[in-house]
């Protein structure tokens, strides 16, 4: 008999936290689309690992594009039951100087693209038992600092996307949620000294594994949580008031 799986996207599901998000979802019997942009090899590596297993590939910079493989996805997968909007880019500019294209480009893939992704889904993509959009957020939106201002911007305005959808474009069975990480993986120039320090900067002085946030993920699939909520999976970061990145706070205790 064929075992009957819901299907997943996971938007930057071949690499970091989206491929752990993917990895939990196949171990739990979902069938698992990946999606990617650059990184073919890696996504294919990852979709080999699973036991049932695709992948996509699409410039969420071009959000036409972005929809349109939302809607050809919902016309094939019978149950649908998760879109995941995890992929998202960190680059940084400054809160007294905001780079433009750093801004057009953060806004676009981070906050743009995930919405018009979550608004074909729910539009268009069929489940047997309710849908789930999980937005991909950060701790920073409760517990902002200056530095990657366009990043964090974006990041806000993706957060407000959720009660929004919540309330007007998802029906009675489904369910739109913000997952927020804090500081998980290692960062542009870090060393894994500073990243040993830097991903313990929070209530528990402890490290937040990413199995943590696809734990989280499967969870919040499960649609017991009120819609429109946020979960935070930061070992308490999102409850401090920093008044910069990790990665700076880090290097300024370390020269300190």
């Amino acid at each position: 008999m064929a075992v009957h799986r819901p299907s997943v996207l996971v938007t930057g599901g071949a690499k970091r936290v989206g491929a752990a998000i993917a990895r939990a979802f196949g171990a739990a019997g979902w069938h698992v689309v990946i999606h990617y942009h650059r990184s073919s090899a890696e996504a294919e590596a990852l979709a080999a690992q699973l036991d049932s297993a695709e992948t996509v590939v699409c410039d969420l910079a071009d959000g036409d594009a972005s929809a349109a493989m939302i809607a050809a996805l919902a016309a094939r997968l019978k149950d649908w039951s998760a879109l995941i909007n995890c992929a998202g880019i960190f680059q940084p500019d400054a809160v007294t100087a905001l780079d433009p294209d750093t801004n057009t480009r953060a806004m676009q893939i981070n906050a743009r693209s995930p919405a018009r992704m979550a608004q074909a889904y729910l539009q268009h993509a069929r489940a047997d038992n309710g849908r789930r959009v999980i937005m991909v957020t950060d701790q920073k939106l409760a517990n902002p600092n200056p530095d990657f201002f366009s990043y964090t911007m974006s990041k806000h305005a993706l957060g407000a996307t959720v009660p929004m959808l919540a309330m007007g474009a998802a029906g009675s069975d489904d369910r739109v949620y913000a997952l927020a990480p804090g500081a998980i993986l290692p960062s542009h120039d870090q060393s894994e000294a500073e990243t040993e320090i830097s991903h313990r900067l929070n209530l528990l002085r402890r490290k937040t594994a990413p199995e943590e946030v696809a734990e989280a993920a499967l969870f919040l699939a499960d649609g017991v949580l009120a819609t429109g909520q946020t979960l935070f999976v930061d070992s308490g970061q999102h409850l401090l008031a920093q008044d910069r990145d990790v990665i700076f706070l880090a290097r300024e205790g370390a020269s300190a």
